[in-house]
């Protein structure tokens, strides 16, 4: 505000080409005084009018959904959520104000990330730094990767979506009709994100993820900028509900816990009872992942996530022993020495839709059993044509449907009705 003062009376004073003004000229400075004048004691009034009622009272563009009248002794969140599978998020409720902690933004981090979401309208609470204070709800949100895309779909609030990593990547058909509609802006991600363009934007949040990488990592000249950031960290989460039940997390900043409650329950009960059908199997198949990338084979550990998803459709997961909850990084010879005779292999390259592809990129991987039987199945099925698989976008909110997918792989007979969704056969 006080830059626009300065550059008002700035403009006035200008005295450029006076020297060989005369009358006229000296007239228009006279005029252009008591114009810059009049609007400085304008600005002044609405200035001292803004501090006088509002000192340390957070604020939002939509006045709907604001506090008019504060009360101390009111719960200004009657509706709460409860984090019961997610191990990386924390909520501690205010009256007035919730406290949301990352716990563990990326791979062995020894910091932790904190925010105070403040009801419009009320006091700001102290101990927060200007970067850790949003107002909720919030009317606008850029999003700097497709997984939380999902999260606004279900809990109807596509339409306060204004910026994307990447337009071309994305799977949820409501962002996409916004998409084409010309109502979101590409943003860039990573290193890369366009930081001119999100202050154009302006928008209420910027949710994106880290890795601990800070030649990549984004959040620092994200918070730098002034632009307010969500870090979702639903990547960590060692469970397909642990990272489902981030949409709690997006529901926050909106005030929708009541239905991401609602949404996740139904979730996690749907989730459970498919898992219960397949503990009637009598044989657990062996099944591997993964392929070799550039000379090594990153198998995941037996407190990952895919490990989960594996145990609970029933089948025998080969490194299984091994207790990590990270990737293991093997040569192909280890993998073929435990694997050889596995009857499934799943999750294979994105860029392999046939057994030709396979072929052609390592003639040795035609030694595996499950290959010489075409128990080959790849998690691709849903793949748009810039290469933006829904396995990772609309999968992370429907782990059901991918356990249902793995069970029908492995029990066929179990779910004999489900038709394959997110994984498709490798022929």
């Amino acid at each position: 505000m006080m830059a626009i003062v300065a550059r008002i009376f700035r403009d006035a004073f200008s005295t450029r080409g006076f020297a060989n003004g005369g009358r006229f000229r000296h007239q228009k400075l006279v005029f252009r005084i008591a114009v810059g004048a009049s609007q400085f004691l304008l600005i002044a009034t609405l200035i001292i009018a803004c501090h006088s009622t509002a000192i340390n009272i957070s604020t939002n563009t939509n006045n709907n959904n604001c506090i008019q009248r504060y009360n101390k002794n009111t719960d200004y969140f009657p509706n709460k959520v409860k984090i019961t599978h997610a191990t990386g998020l924390a909520i501690e409720y205010h009256k007035h104000y919730k406290v949301v902690t990352i716990k563990n933004p990326w791979q062995n981090a020894k910091t932790t990330f904190q925010y105070a979401l403040v009801q419009c309208g009320s006091p700001t609470p102290k101990g927060f730094n200007q970067a850790q204070i949003i107002t909720v709800p919030i009317h606008s949100i850029v999003s700097l990767s497709t997984t939380h895309l999902p999260h606004l779909a279900k809990l109807g609030v596509v339409d306060k979506l204004i910026g994307l990593s990447d337009t071309k990547q994305v799977n949820t058909a409501d962002v996409v009709e916004r998409i084409k509609a010309g109502k979101v802006a590409q943003i860039g991600n990573n290193a890369n994100v366009d930081i001119e363009k999100l202050l154009e934007l302006n928008p209420d949040l910027v949710t994106t993820f880290v890795t601990g990488n800070t030649q990549t990592d984004n959040y620092v000249k994200l918070t730098e900028a002034g632009l307010k950031v969500g870090i979702n960290a639903e990547y960590m989460e060692d469970t397909p509900l642990g990272r489902s039940e981030w949409l709690k997390f997006t529901a926050l900043f909106f005030n929708k816990e009541a239905q991401a409650e609602k949404i996740f329950k139904e979730i996690a009960e749907k989730y459970k009872q498919i898992a219960q059908k397949a503990k009637s199997a009598k044989i657990r198949p062996s099944v591997f992942v993964g392929f070799n990338f550039k000379g090594t084979w990153f198998m995941p550990g037996s407190k990952s996530y895919v490990a989960q998803y594996l145990a609970d459709a029933g089948a025998n997961y080969l490194w299984s022993y091994d207790k990590s909850s990270g990737s293991l990084p093997l040569s192909f010879e280890v993998v073929l020495e435990r694997a050889a005779n596995a009857d499934y292999w799943l999750n294979l390259s994105q860029s392999w839709h046939s057994l030709q592809y396979l072929l052609a990129e390592d003639n040795r991987y035609a030694d595996f059993k499950a290959v010489k039987t075409g128990n080959l199945y790849n998690n691709n099925a849903r793949v748009n044509e810039s290469g933006g698989n829904d396995y990772w976008e609309g999968g992370i909110n429907n782990p059901d449907i991918i356990l249902a997918d793995l069970i029908k792989i492995f029990h066929p007979k179990i779910l004999f009705n489900h038709q394959l969704f997110y994984y498709r056969k490798l022929i």
